[in-house]
Parts: C-alpha cells; structure tokens; sequence
C-alpha cells in the first residue's frame, strides 16, 4: 500500500476534526443530559461512554482514508476481542458492569465524602472500570468497581444531618451533674447545633482514672466538622474554668517494705 503524503495529511486532518468535532457533540450531549435533571454522576458516567465510542469512530474514520479495509479490521478487533475475553477480561467486564449499576443505583453521588475498602474521599467520577476519590489532603484514589460494589460504602453526606460526638472524661471526685450541665449549656449555645433532635450528655463508661462522658450534638452535615471540632476545644475550656479535672491516665504503685 502506497501513501502519498495527501493521503497522510487528510488522515490528520480527519483525525484531529473528528477530536473537534466529537467534543462539540459531548458538550452538546451533556447539555441535553443536564435538562433531564439527571445526578451529576450519571451524566458523567453516559458522557464519558459516548466519547471512548466517539473516538473509536474518528480512528476508524482515520483508518478508513489510509486506505485500510474498515470491515477486515473490524473483524480482525473482534476476534483479538475474543480471545482477550477468553484470557482474562471478566474482571474488565465485571468492573464495567458494577460501573453501570453504580452509576444507576447511585449509592453516592458526585461530591459526596465515602468510606469504602479502607479508603475515604470525595467522589471524583466513576468512569467504565473504576472510582475516583479525592482526600481531604488531595491525594486522588482510583478504586475497582467491582471491588466497591461488593464491599459495603458508608456515605457521611448523604444524609442531610448528622450527630457530632465528643468524647471527654472527668475525675471521679467531681461533681456529675455539674459537668453535665456545662456541657448542655455549651451545646444549647452553639447556634450550629439543632435543637431537634435535642442535644444529649450520656455516661459510657466508669474507666480505671475517669467517668466519660460523651456529648450528642445534631447539626446539620456541612456544619458538621465545625461542630465538632467547637464543642471539642469548648467543652475543654468550659471544664477548666469550672475548675473541673479532666484526669490524664495514670497508675498507681503501692510498696510494703518488710
């Protein structure tokens, strides 16, 4: 097969006005998708599968004026297909399938802050075989599919409140109902903090050098962390002007001389 560089120059051409023009028709696919009020995760999802397709057209396209038979390298693909599929690609076509039932399902949505595997992050994107997360520190995380959708996922923004607990121990020579009445009233001022559910002070534990008590706050979930972390550095300087001992562990040794 003789090329002349016409034949190379309409085959770049092609190439980079079919990029062009597959881009134009993704954005204008994605428009479309956005007015059907469809979740931002399965319009990244659909978008994403209608460009690898896109491209694969303008390669074929590209081919196609290099003077290749389209139709024997069709055939030619599908048959290295087959045999990649009979050598291992269950686990792609796994991924990909647990790919379109989270897409569907919607477990999570763009965005929102998961736990899965060990990992946690905001969602980034799920593309055909994997999950994107990014951390809170900008580390970026790429999870298998199939991996997610077998493990359980715990979604901490779902929901559009939570329940902030703070844990602190007091001695046992101070006053209980006194240490419970400052951690109420610091709750009751924090304006964040929802009065419905009602914030609650309970006991859980008698330690070996302290009773801890732990402080329920609900708030709602962008608030939450803000929450937290007042009512933690609040309640520490709330006892420490009441004059209330929050006690370090600590062992006691006793010796007999003989």
């Amino acid at each position: 097969m003789n090329l002349t560089y016409f034949d190379l120059l309409s085959a770049l051409v092609i190439l980079v006005v079919g990029i062009i023009v597959a881009k134009i028709i993704l954005g204008i696919f994605k428009r479309g998708l956005e007015k059907t009020n469809l979740p931002e995760l399965v319009v990244e999802f659909l978008s994403r599968f209608l460009l690898a397709l896109l491209y694969v057209a303008v390669i074929l396209a590209t081919v196609s004026v290099l003077g290749a038979d389209i139709s024997s390298l069709v055939v030619g693909l599908s048959a290295v297909i087959g045999l990649v599929l009979g050598f291992g690609m269950q686990d792609t076509l796994t991924n990909l399938a647990a790919g379109i039932w989270i897409a569907t399902l919607r477990p999570f949505d763009k965005g929102e802050y998961v736990s899965v595997t060990g990992y946690s992050g905001s969602v980034s994107a799920v593309g055909f075989m994997a999950t994107e997360l990014l951390t809170p520190d900008n580390k970026f995380i790429t999870i298998p599919n199939k991996v997610i959708w077998g493990s359980p996922i715990e979604n901490a923004t779902r929901m559009p409140t939570r329940r902030a607990d703070v844990n602190v121990g007091i001695s046992y020579d101070a006053k209980l109902e006194q240490a419970i009445q400052i951690a109420m009233d610091l709750m009751k001022g924090n304006t964040m903090v929802l009065s419905d559910p009602a914030p609650a002070v309970v006991t859980t534990e008698l330690a070996d050098s302290s009773v801890n008590l732990q402080l329920r706050a609900w708030a709602n979930t962008p608030d939450f962390w803000a929450v937290k972390g007042a009512l933690t550095n609040g309640i520490l300087k709330a006892y420490k002007e009441a004059d209330i001992e929050i006690p370090f562990p600590q062992l006691d040794i006793h010796m007999n001389k003989e």
